[in-house]
């Protein structure tokens, strides 16, 4: 037997119910209204997310009307009442792109900012780079440019130095004329700030000292296996002959000198221990003579290079004229 105990009916369910409506209703009453002009730009942006409706429904006879009354559906289904008005200003702000963003046309006000917003990125490469330029600047300022810069300073003093000294030494006009020459035209070279060619003068002038500090005789090769002189063709003249002892310079100590010499047949300067004297024809048959008789040269001294003097002294008809290759 099962008891049922007797259910009270004191309104409370009748109570409840109502209030439940009640509290329902009031949410949705005292939902927040949305700004006119908030809802009408998500009713824009609602538009350009569905551009299938909008080309079906713009492509419709009263495609106005529809399209509010599509739109209107969209928000209801989200619990959101848009009146006539918003759906009017929304369609209308989307054909005259109201809300549509349109970014600032590049100015350097605008990339500056950019720059500077988005330095997080760029602020430690670019740091990095401008300090491996610093290193390189300073590197190049202390290694190169300074000691340039010291040697264009020192321009005007080294001439001086190096004219000087070729004018003390020369004991002939011959060398003091030229030394003149040359310090002037790296004077005028230096008030043209041309710092090469003032210095191509120093070098010059110092090369002029070099040579008038030497002292030497110019001896003819006559040792066993070595030639003593050669004779060459010209190929300007097939038919002459040019004769040319081979000759060394020998200085007072006895240590062969290694000169610069000009090779006549091609105008080159190489620095030679031995080289080709051009002679007369007379002269080298001579030397041959000589040779020929026991083997040894006894006159091989052909010029003598005496300290002060530019070139050397010759006892044999020659010019100076020389090869350095035969």
């Amino acid at each position: 037997m099962s008891t049922e105990r007797p259910r009270r009916n004191d309104g409370d369910d009748d109570a409840r119910a109502p209030d439940a409506m009640t509290t329902s209703e009031a949410a949705k009453q005292e939902r927040p209204p949305l700004d006119e002009l908030m809802l009408a730009m998500d009713v824009v942006d609602t538009l350009r997310h569905r551009e299938r409706l909008i080309e079906r429904e713009l492509g419709a006879e009263d495609r106005e009307r529809a399209l509010k009354e599509r739109l209107r559906e969209i928000y209801a289904a989200q619990g959101i009442e848009v009146s006539d008005a918003v759906l009017e200003q929304g369609v209308r702000a989307l054909h005259e792109e109201r809300f549509v963003y349109k970014p600032p046309e590049p100015e350097l006000g605008r990339t500056l900012a950019l720059l500077y917003v988005r330095r997080d990125r760029w602020g430690k490469p670019a740091l990095a780079a401008i300090a491996a330029i610093a290193a390189v600047l300073i590197v190049y300022q202390l290694a190169v440019r300074g000691p340039a810069l010291r040697e264009i300073e020192t321009l005007p003093e080294r001439l001086d130095v190096a004219h000087r000294a070729v004018v003390d030494l020369a004991a002939e006009p011959t060398a003091v004329a030229q030394a003149e020459t040359l310090a002037n035209r790296g004077e005028t070279a230096l008030e043209r700030r041309d710092y090469d060619a003032a210095e191509e003068s120093v070098r010059e002038l110092r090369a002029m000292r070099a040579a008038l500090e030497r002292e030497y005789e110019l001896r003819v090769v006559s040792r066993p296996g070595e030639l003593s002189g050669v004779w060459r063709v010209p190929d300007e003249n097939p038919q002459a002959q040019n004769f040319y002892l081979i000759v060394e310079a020998i200085a007072p100590d006895g240590a062969t000198l290694t000169l610069p010499i000009r090779n006549e047949e091609d105008g080159k300067v190489r620095e030679v221990s031995r080289w080709g004297l051009r002679v007369d024809e007379q002269t080298f048959r001579r030397v041959a003579e000589d040779k020929r008789d026991d083997g040894i040269i006894q006159n091989d001294v052909v010029a003598v290079k005496r300290r002060g003097e530019l070139e050397p002294e010759y006892r044999v008809a020659s010019t100076g004229a020389a090869i350095t290759e035969w």
